[in-house]
């Protein structure tokens, strides 16, 4: 099972010192991706949660990718009807040569009604808009020669339904978000019974869970995976690779935009993270 990071590339901490510090971190901690979010406006219900400056993925992902050598880059999640397709297409499989066939393409459909309105796409239409848009990106790559991106893994990001099925039609991973475990087992079941119903294979798992590190024991139905002491954490991962995950994305941004003014509290989870995990990854103490 291999192990990325969710870094916040927003919020009054930001700024290109500190995301080449989370880069060198992340790579020099022996993770296995490092992740950015995407937002294009930031109308007011996007600044309520994740506040300027926000920094574009691609753009983002490109720079990072000349300090980096080793780590995955992608996006967690990018949102589809932001942009043309062919314009997706273009950036995504640019970026995945320039930097050595890294990326992975985290998509979503999107939630911030505001947003879709200042960039004059239909809010009502994105699930749509999203499967259409997915289609003309693989169509690009597989039939524009001067694209020659190679595979670029998707991953569908979601919890409802209707992001399994775009999964399962897509023949794309499954990206749920900040969950509980018992959330998780409860989905796969509904996830194997849609990709049945579709005829197609059960897509492979690449959950994002939190990572908020306590000195005491989070209990509760109500705790999600990743929440908790260092014990508590590893568990959780254990408990994930047991179910087949094959990827999973640890998030230390929570709910406060304030926490980008600290890095150093993520900074300090994601060491504890790595030294108790290099054997149930298989990755290298660096």
């Amino acid at each position: 099972m291999q192990i990325g990071v969710n870094v916040p590339n927003f919020g009054p901490g930001t700024d290109p010192a500190t995301l080449r510090r989370w880069a060198q971190i992340v790579e020099g901690l022996g993770f296995d991706l490092l992740l950015v979010s995407d937002h294009v406006v930031i109308t007011p219900d996007v600044a309520e949660q994740y506040p300027a400056p926000f920094y574009e993925p691609f753009t983002t992902l490109a720079w990072l990718s000349g300090i980096t050598s080793r780590v995955r880059l992608g996006t967690t999640v990018l949102i589809v009807p932001y942009r043309h397709p062919l314009l997706i297409a273009r950036m995504a499989a640019n970026l995945h040569q320039l930097s050595g066939g890294r990326l992975v393409l985290g998509v979503a459909s999107g939630w911030a009604r505001q947003e879709f309105e200042a960039l004059d796409v239909p809010f009502e239409r994105r699930g749509r808009l999203t499967d259409e848009y997915l289609h003309a990106v693989r169509a690009a790559w597989e039939n524009e020669g001067d694209y020659g991106p190679g595979p670029i893994p998707i991953w569908v990001g979601g919890n409802s339904d209707a992001g399994m099925r775009r999964a399962v039609r897509h023949g794309a991973a499954w990206h749920p978000l900040r969950v509980t475990l018992a959330w998780l087992r409860e989905a796969l079941d509904r996830l194997k019974a849609i990709a049945d119903e579709e005829g197609a294979a059960v897509p492979a798992l690449m959950p994002r869970i939190v990572l908020r590190m306590t000195d005491e024991p989070v209990t509760g139905p109500e705790r999600r995976a990743g929440e908790g002491t260092i014990e508590q954490i590893v568990d959780d991962l254990d408990q994930l690779r047991a179910m087949g995950v094959d990827t999973v994305v640890l998030d230390p941004f929570d709910t406060d935009p304030d926490d980008t003014l600290r890095p150093e509290t993520a900074w300090r989870a994601l060491a504890a993270v790595a030294a108790r995990t290099t054997t149930l990854t298989g990755r290298q103490q660096p």
